[in-house]
């Protein structure tokens, strides 16, 4: 099991000296992946199911994952997750193609189709519509990326006659990795991901989230060329990770367990936290 940070691109820690020192500090100290959140925009004054308030700032994923891609030789940059049906895939396609080729082929492109309603709308997208077009956004991007004269048709998305170059890096494109707790989320993981990320409280929660997997994967058909489904999972309330849970997580089959320092208000703070948690990788070792 690998070890990796979460949310450093949010609130205190989002300056260019605190990034620059937390991203060669993480990889110093073993971590393996560094993930980031997405919010175009949030809703003010703040609804009950916004996970920040409005006036917490935090940055676009890919234009963060690309400074920290330059800072860094060996971390995986994931996004966890971009909020899919709000990105246009041809433009999304273009830049998780540049960041992975600028990365040397670190990029794991996690998305989900969102939950947050005035998010959503704000950027042309009804909650009825998500699911559809994440699937389709999906498929559209992977045409880009794979197909000698890419070819699309869908509800949502249309285009021939054209190609993008450059193609990424990785064979096939980014490793796709699905968020989301629901049993339509854990079918897309299935059906359409490299992997499936989540979080949760303890490994209790986990093995939810992996039975709701185990009941999709008889409900779907995952394509061959997929490979098995990776596990990233974030311990979230509480953030400190105890050495027995790590334990539980890596035999529970977590390929990334990835720790989150909140609150993110001290950059000192989080530097020390994930000093504190790097023994957990020592401890695998």
């Amino acid at each position: 099991m690998e070890l990796g940070v979460y949310g450093l691109s949010a609130k205190a820690t989002l300056g260019p000296a605190d990034t620059a020192r937390l991203a060669r500090r993480a990889e110093e100290l073993g971590y393996r992946s560094w993930w980031v959140g997405d919010h175009v925009v949030l809703p003010s004054p703040r609804v009950p199911e916004s996970p920040m308030a409005p006036e917490d700032p935090i940055l676009d994923p890919l234009l963060h994952l690309s400074y920290v891609a330059a800072l860094t030789e060996r971390m995986e940059l994931g996004t966890g997750i971009v909020i899919l049906p709000q990105r246009n895939p041809l433009v999304l396609a273009k830049q998780a193609a540049s960041l992975d080729v600028l990365s040397g082929g670190r990029l794991l492109l996690g998305v989900a189709p969102g939950y947050l309603e005035p998010e959503l709308a704000a950027l042309g997208v009804t909650l009825a519509e998500r699911g559809g077009r994440t699937d389709e956004y999906l498929d559209a991007m992977r045409q880009l990326w794979n197909e000698p004269a890419p070819e699309f048709h869908g509800k949502y998305v249309d285009f021939a006659n054209l190609v993008a170059y450059p193609r990424p890096v990785q064979p096939g494109g980014p490793r796709i990795v699905i968020g989301g707790h629901s049993p339509a989320a854990y079918r897309r993981a299935v059906a359409k991901g490299h992997g499936w990320i989540g979080n949760g409280s303890n490994p209790a929660d986990l093995q939810q989230h992996l039975d709701g997997l185990a009941k999709a994967a008889r409900e779907v058909e995952r394509p061959e060329w997929l490979g098995r489904l990776e596990i990233t999972f974030m311990q979230v309330n509480p953030v400190e990770v105890r050495p027995e849970f790590a334990l539980r997580y890596a035999e529970l089959g977590v390929d990334r367990l990835l720790v989150y320092p909140l609150p993110l208000e001290v950059p000192a703070d989080v530097e020390a936290f994930l000093e504190q948690h790097a023994e957990l990788i020592r401890r695998s070792e």
